[in-house]
């Protein structure tokens, strides 16, 4: 509250008019609020017309549900007083929006778009006609389900974002995370592969049973299972959440300097490191998973999709100054759509296989069955 002249709580979409209108009149009140029973299909979809294309690797971000079934004791979903119900979106508006964008490539910016395994599938059946590609963020228990992996694959799936969180059993129970036993996790990337899925790992250093060797095990399971990308957190306790009530009441916070709560800093004390060796272990295994040696070794099985994400994993986090360049000049999406591409065709190609394979099984099905 001391940070803004107005606070918005709960659903934005209902709020954001009433602010505006309120700006508009001069009578911007300090606080508003809003529940969560509105419809969320009846939520108009951006008007991404007024974007600059040539800006963006795609202007196509969508969003066909809110909330996740998860309560992460780390996570901003948990913070006190946040009731936000799963909501879901009808599949058919979701699949008009991505077709009338008329991009190849879409980013579902849900924060868990599995929450619901039928609703995922009946998103599948409407996305699958459009021959287009998207990624998404979802629990590794989506694998609970290989049918519907498939499914993804064949609605143009090309990339998920997965927060492991942890390779400790004892710290996922610790941040109440309900997740699959991680010595499972291997099995479960596997068969993301396997239809095709590229998988960016998440995982948050810090917690109460990392010593100072998780970050070398870490980046060595992530080489290992060849996760296409990876991604790294420093525990970060959010005010609010049951972690920042934990560490406050243990007077293990360092401070309540706000601007250094960006997950990349160590605000607290570690249990078994001190904050220093934290923030050097997490410098470490940035450097480490995107050198020359750890791209290579994470690269793809199948030699056909090396090279995209060679590509890909260059531009990402070895080409900040050539971003800049490209950012200055308007040249962003100019570079960026042919990979897009590239990768869309690959996909598309893939599915037909997919499908020839799954026919070919049924065939020799029936002929077992019309033997016996």
């Amino acid at each position: 509250m001391p940070h803004a002249d107005a606070l918005a709580l709960g659903d934005g979409v209902q709020l954001w008019p009433r602010i505006l209108s309120d700006v508009e009149h001069g009578c911007l009140q300090s606080r508003y609020a809003a529940g969560y029973e509105n419809d969320y299909s009846e939520d108009p979809p951006p008007r991404r017309s007024i974007l600059p294309r040539h800006s963006f690797l795609t202007s196509t971000s969508l969003i066909a549900t809110r909330g996740c079934h998860n309560r992460c004791g780390f996570c901003y979903l948990a913070t006190d007083g946040l009731r936000m119900p799963y909501r879901m979106r009808d599949p058919k508006l979701v699949a008009e929006e991505f077709v009338a964008d008329n991009q190849p490539y879409a980013v579902f910016i849900d924060n868990n778009l599995g929450s619901r395994r039928d609703y995922l599938r009946a998103l599948c059946h409407a996305l699958r006609p459009l021959n287009k590609i998207w990624s998404a963020a979802l629990t590794i228990d989506i694998t609970d389900d290989p049918s519907l992996i498939r499914e993804m694959a064949l609605a143009g799936c090309t990339g998920v974002f997965i927060g492991f969180e942890s390779l400790s059993d004892d710290n996922l129970a610790d941040a109440r995370k309900k997740t699959p036993k991680t010595s499972d996790y291997a099995r479960r990337v596997s068969l993301l592969h396997d239809y095709g899925i590229q998988v960016n790992g998440s995982f948050v250093l810090g917690f109460d049973h990392d010593r100072r060797d998780v970050f070398a095990r870490t980046a060595e399971w992530v080489e290992e299972n060849r996760l296409e990308c990876a991604t790294f957190h420093i525990l970060t306790p959010y005010p609010a959440t049951p972690l920042f009530r934990q560490m406050e009441a243990a007077g293990r916070l360092l401070h309540c300097d706000w601007s250094l709560y960006d997950t990349a800093h160590a605000v607290f004390r570690p249990r078994h490191m001190s904050p220093e060796e934290l923030e050097q272990g997490y410098r470490w295994i940035y450097q480490r998973i995107f050198a020359h040696r750890s791209i290579w070794r994470r690269r793809p099985a199948d030699w056909r999709a090396v090279p995209l994400y060679l590509a890909m994993s260059y531009l990402y986090k070895r080409s900040n100054r050539f971003w800049r360049l490209l950012i200055k000049h308007d040249l962003v999406h100019t570079v960026w759509s042919p990979l897009v591409e590239l990768t869309r065709l690959r996909h598309v190609h893939f599915r037909a296989s997919l499908l020839r394979g799954r026919e070919a099984s049924m065939v020799a099905s029936s002929v077992v069955s019309a033997g016996v």
